[in-house]
């Protein structure tokens, strides 16, 4: 692998000496459990030799740690007595580990915990690898030895992609899309340098001299991001900064704080209440350009997302009306809590069928479309029918429409509701035009118990099944055109008064006779 230039090489020899210092914070790491250990099982013989590894590992972690900031803060060093001294200097404490580390191996023998001996060799086998890698530690101080470094101490490492990384311009590292900038400090040549350089960025930009201007700004438009100072008269920027916080429509809003304070007390107060960063005057301005581009893409995400969570929102809502249109409110509440199964007895229901008198010679007279629209409008009036007078409506089968009332929610007065059902359904029928075509129904109510519960899996159905069902589908089918007929059942259950006249007694089919009444 060659070097390029002197960044690759830089990077290349920063990189192999902090592979290094690996091992030998390794060194020490271990040592220090060591000592733990022979502490705690009373070694005390150990104690001395353990701690002159402890003293020779930190005399090894400090010539390392001068090397690495050697590379970044001074690269150019040849001379080569110096490199000969670092070189002894390195072996001095690895050969010191090494020994005290054989000997406390050797007196350990069999009685101590394998643990112990297992971390010893942690810290040879770490110190005879440093040790082998001696010349090419001592090579990093200076600049052409990196050329010589082992193959796999440069593997892992590609300097080149690092640097067209790291050094691409913006435009190729940020896509060219300004952000709406709030600037606020009270300094004007400050915020003049600031908004021209913001500008040049391509960046709308407003000002703000104080935070009380600042929330003014606020007031009047929305932004993609505020830089905000710390130091201000009559607001200072952490006031400004809770108010935001504390605000549903400006919490969003991300907010690099700008200051002369650089105490890492400053900085962390700012994050801890709600800074997306911190910049400190005077500011470098390609760390400025690269903060706020990188919080504006931020922020540009976050609207994405926050528009995509509406969306879903408002599917969900639409989904949740239609469900609701389909089935009852506390079906729906059941399901939503879990249930997979949803089976009910009840014993007290009314139940209504109604049926257009003579539909299969209208359907055949009238055009599709003009039948369609008649059936929709008589069932749209039924359906607001049924929400007037509290009545679940069930189901239409072909023209019939079928309703009942005590499900899911028991009632009282079941039957009462579900008869005056039945003659706001005649009435409204008289509202049409009178003409040949006109619809007609015959309706037919019976009460007693049925069984309710939802069935299905691609189309949900909330259904009823019982004897009640099959009376009431008779009583219509057997009833008289533009009339209510109910069964005796459902004259016992009323509890208003109603005005009934008895028709006669049906023989029906596994169930007897039935008196009969049409309501007047």
């Amino acid at each position: 692998m060659s070097v390029g230039n002197e960044f690759q090489r830089q990077a290349l020899a920063t990189h192999v000496a902090q592979r290094m210092a690996g091992p030998a914070q390794a060194i020490l790491g271990f040592q220090e459990l060591l000592l733990e250990q022979a502490r705690d099982l009373g070694l005390a013989h150990m104690l001395a030799d353990l701690e002159r590894i402890g003293a020779a590992a930190t005399q090894l972690n400090g010539l390392i740690d001068r090397l690495i900031d050697d590379q970044a803060n001074c690269p150019e060093r040849d001379e080569a007595g110096a490199e000969a001294r670092l070189r002894h200097d390195l072996r001095t404490p690895l050969n010191a580990i090494i020994g005290y580390s054989e000997m406390i191996l050797e007196e350990a023998g069999d009685l101590h915990p394998h643990t112990l001996k297992e971390d010893l060799g942690v810290i040879l086998t770490a110190a005879a690898e440093l040790l082998k890698q001696v010349d090419a530690i001592a090579g990093l101080s200076r600049g052409a030895a990196i050329e010589a470094l082992q193959p796999r101490d440069q593997a892992g490492l590609d300097a080149a992609e690092l640097e067209r990384l790291l050094f691409k311009t913006g435009h190729d590292a940020w896509p060219d899309q300004g952000g709406r900038i709030l600037v606020v400090d009270d300094v004007a040549s400050n915020r003049d340098l600031l908004s021209r350089r913001l500008r040049r960025e391509g960046h709308r930009v407003a000002v703000a001299d104080s935070g009380l201007s600042a929330l003014a700004r606020l007031q009047e438009g929305e932004f993609d991001l505020i830089l905000l100072d710390i130091l201000m008269p009559d607001m200072n920027g952490i006031e400004v900064l809770s108010r935001l916080k504390a605000e549903d429509r400006w919490r969003h809003i991300p907010v690099i704080m700008i200051s002369g304070l650089n105490e890492v007390a400053a900085v962390a107060r700012c994050i801890e209440a709600g800074a997306d960063d911190y910049l400190t005057k005077p500011f470098n301005p390609i760390l400025l350009r690269a903060r706020i581009n990188s919080t504006l893409e931020k922020k540009r995400w976050l609207d994405r997302e926050h528009r995509y969570l509406e969306q879903i929102q408002t599917e969900k809502r639409r989904a949740d009306n239609l469900i609701h249109a389909i089935l009852p409110d506390q079906i729906v509440a059941r399901l939503q809590g879990g249930e997979e199964i949803i089976a009910d007895r009840f014993d007290e229901v009314s139940i209504l069928f109604a049926d257009i008198v003579g539909f299969s010679p209208i359907a055949a007279r009238l055009p599709p479309s003009d039948l369609v629209r008649r059936l929709d409008s008589m069932f749209s009036k039924f359906d607001l029918l049924t929400e007037q007078h509290g009545v679940e409506k069930i189901k239409t089968i072909g023209d019939a429409y079928m309703a009942a009332c005590g499900i899911p929610e028991p009632s009282a007065d079941h039957a009462d509701r579900i008869v005056a059902l039945g003659k706001s359904m005649l009435e409204s029928l008289q509202d049409t035009a009178p003409d040949g075509d006109r619809f007609r129904v015959r309706i037919g109510i019976h009460s007693g118990p049925v069984v309710a519960g939802l069935i299905g899996r691609l189309r949900f159905v909330y259904d009823v099944w019982g004897e009640t069902v099959n009376i009431a589908s008779r009583l219509e089918s057997q009833g008289v055109p533009d009339s209510v007929q109910i069964s005796e059942a459902t004259r016992r259950a009323l509890r208003g008064r109603w005005a009934l006249e008895p028709r006669c007694a049906l023989d029906l089919k596994g169930n007897g006779r039935i008196e009969t009444y049409l309501v007047r």
